[in-house]
């Protein structure tokens, strides 16, 4: 199960307003409205999803990812916060986002990628695109537009413009009028575009030497915080659960992980991966383990793991294992 810090949490209900009771929103998802923010205190990506869900049953919540984004501050982040805000350029700052992040989200992976005279930030969150994931989206590039104002020399930071991947809201006047740049809603990935010029404006509080001791103390926390699942493990698991629709293609899983083709590819290089050879894995595990529970007939197996015919299942099985599903059900 995904989990997302606390700290985020506490900032959207705050963010919500009067409308809404605050306590009772919080005590859903485990927390006290007075207890010390600490935010290393995760709580779980589907609860959080929820709390923002329920918040939208209540209010207006158009604007709620942007009042939540521009609350942040460097130091909400603790050693990470003051990374960011010792980095000497901008560009240091957002690296270090996309290297430590996993501090508060094992949901949530960034990517910074040079195109140009530009640098796409992308911001890449799995699961199924339901409201809460929208707007926490919407929050979380709002958050980096935030802190960047923060340390910027002269507080001022705007992309370029900014992509998500969801259907616009009724008026988006609010979001332009907060990122001062177009915003587009429907994009095929949610990212805010850079300019490098922007990047390599030096920060406020810069300071080379702190930096060096903080990036030592966050690579120690990130040693010491448990692996997420595995990106083949991610990759298969979404394979799995299409697969009844047929063989899924790559830019259809990559969708499904919140990432692009590009990164996927490259994250499964990097293991001595492929996307075909971990589809073919799929499928064969996948079989092998409905082949050892009676209730599924052959067909349905077959129907399960993406064959259109039996026959052809027969001849891939027999190619995987050497014997059919026949006789490998019978010997089993």
């Amino acid at each position: 199960m995904g989990a997302i810090t606390s700290l985020f949490v506490r900032k959207v209900v705050a963010a919500a307003g009067p409308g809404t009771d605050a306590r009772n929103l919080l005590a859903s998802v485990g927390l006290e409205a007075d207890a010390t923010v600490d935010p290393k205190v995760m709580i779980a990506d589907t609860a959080y999803y929820d709390l923002i869900e329920r918040i939208a049953s209540e209010t207006d919540i158009t604007d709620l990812p942007l009042r939540t984004g521009a609350s942040m501050r460097c130091d909400d982040y603790g050693a990470l916060g003051l990374a960011f805000k010792a980095a000497p350029t901008l560009q240091g700052a957002f690296s270090r986002v996309e290297r430590y992040a996993r501090l508060w989200t094992n949901v949530v992976e960034y990517e910074l990628r040079s195109e140009g005279n530009t640098v796409w930030f992308f911001l890449q969150r799995s699961g199924p695109r339901r409201l809460g994931l929208r707007i926490s989206n919407e929050a979380t590039l709002a958050s980096a537009a935030a802190i960047a104002r923060e340390v910027s020399t002269d507080g001022i930071f705007d992309p370029i413009e900014v992509h998500l991947q969801h259907a616009a809201p009724a008026s988006t006047r609010a979001h332009e009028d907060y990122f001062g740049c177009p915003v587009h809603f429907g994009s095929d990935r949610d990212a805010l575009l850079l300019s490098k010029d922007a990047l390599a404006r030096p920060n406020r509080l810069g300071d080379e030497g702190i930096t060096q001791y903080l990036l030592g103390h966050l690579d120690q926390e990130l040693a010491s915080v448990e692996s997420p699942k595995s990106i083949a493990r991610r990759t298969r698991d979404v394979i799995a659960r299409a697969l009844s629709e047929g063989v899924p293609k790559m830019e259809d899983v990559a969708r499904r992980l919140g990432m692009s083709v590009r990164s996927l590819h490259r994250k499964l290089s990097e293991d001595g991966l492929s996307f075909q050879s971990l589809t073919e894995e799929t499928r064969k595990d996948l079989a092998v383990s409905l082949l050892k529970q009676e209730q599924y007939s052959i067909a349905e197996i077959a129907f399960l793991t993406g064959f259109s015919e039996q026959s052809a299942f027969t001849r891939a099985f027999k190619r995987w294992l050497g014997e059919t599903p026949a006789t490998f059900r019978k010997n089993s």
